[in-house]
């Protein structure tokens, strides 16, 4: 299992809102969804990107003399640096010697034991917090054999796991999961059929039928409910919630995620547009009104994130 490899694109430490305690996240490349409002769509492909913000560039020219594909060249006349994504083969060359930090690879492919190795330098704050490890993405089950063999890993150095899953995965490999995690952060974008297909590009059912499946094997789960303003923040999608928590019996709480535009500029940075282009972020007495009405729906606790 250690020498189980897979593309990562983020290990991030000492996260406080990615399940109990304190926490390492680890965000697996690739995801069969296309969220219109992503917040990661660095992690849409499941292989590396090149990430490139203009605003840095120094017009160095070092990049340019060493892309092995032309893709980054120099306007001498001009003094501008030029990227020509389409002829790119994404071998990171241009990054190493990028001293601004204009250009960044985004993705990178670990062992599951290199990844472990890492994740277990905070064990203390783990012991004294109840946290541990949580796996993200994109959708961690793209990789489904990277995944388990993180999450086996995790399971023998005695860590707390979580998962952030979108439920668009096989459900023999949920199934595998269930064993090896404590809680599955399972998202819920949307309850209308029809809506959810024209948000996220994916099917409702399969991802409804999945959680039934954890919830029958025992799993725990937590609600996760991003709230997208004139997308989903309806109340009969509030109501929609509150009926499906109703029928599991193995569901701690909701988390209410208002929408953050994270995404906009992280798509910008690698050359894709993210469809839901509101860079505002929704008034906290907004998000609050919006946690009161699903509130007024379930008798489980709703954590507004």
């Amino acid at each position: 299992m250690r020498n189980q490899s897979g593309q990562i694109f983020n290990i991030q430490r000492f996260s406080l809102h990615d399940g109990p305690g304190i926490r390492t996240v680890v965000f697996l490349k690739g995801c069969p969804l296309r969220c219109i409002w992503c917040h990661n769509p660095e992690s849409h492909e499941s292989g590396p990107e090149i990430s490139y913000y203009g605003e840095k560039c120094i017009r160095c020219g070092a990049c340019a003399a060493v892309c092995p594909r032309k893709a980054q060249l120099m306007d001498r006349e001009k003094g501008e640096h030029v990227y020509l994504r389409e002829s790119c083969g994404r071998c990171g060359r241009c990054v190493e010697v990028c001293p601004p930090g204009a250009l960044s690879l985004i993705g990178r492919t670990m062992e599951a034991g290199e990844v472990i190795d890492a994740v277990g330098r905070d064990e203390p704050f783990y012991r004294n917090s109840g946290g541990g490890m949580t796996l993200s993405g994109g959708e961690p089950f793209f990789q489904g054999e990277f995944a388990l063999a993180l999450l086996a890993l995790a399971r023998e150095r005695g860590l707390h796991t979580c998962v952030e899953t979108s439920g668009a995965a096989a459900p023999e490999t949920l199934l595998e999961a269930a064993k090896l995690t404590d809680i599955f952060l399972y998202d819920l974008k949307e309850t209308d059929p029809a809506r959810h297909r024209e948000f996220t590009g994916g099917g409702l059912e399969p991802i409804l039928q999945n959680l039934q499946t954890l919830d029958r094997a025992g799993a725990r789960t937590v609600l996760r409910c991003p709230v997208i303003p004139g997308c989903n923040d309806r109340e009969d999608h509030f109501r929609g919630i509150a009926a499906l928590a109703k029928g599991l019996k193995n569901c701690d709480h909701i988390d209410m995620e208002p929408y953050h535009p994270l995404g906009l500029s992280k798509a910008a940075g690698i050359g894709k547009q993210v469809q839901f282009q509101d860079p505002a972020i929704p008034p906290r007495e907004q998000a609050e009104a919006w946690a009161e009405t699903l509130r007024k729906h379930t008798a489980l606790p709703v954590v507004l994130l």
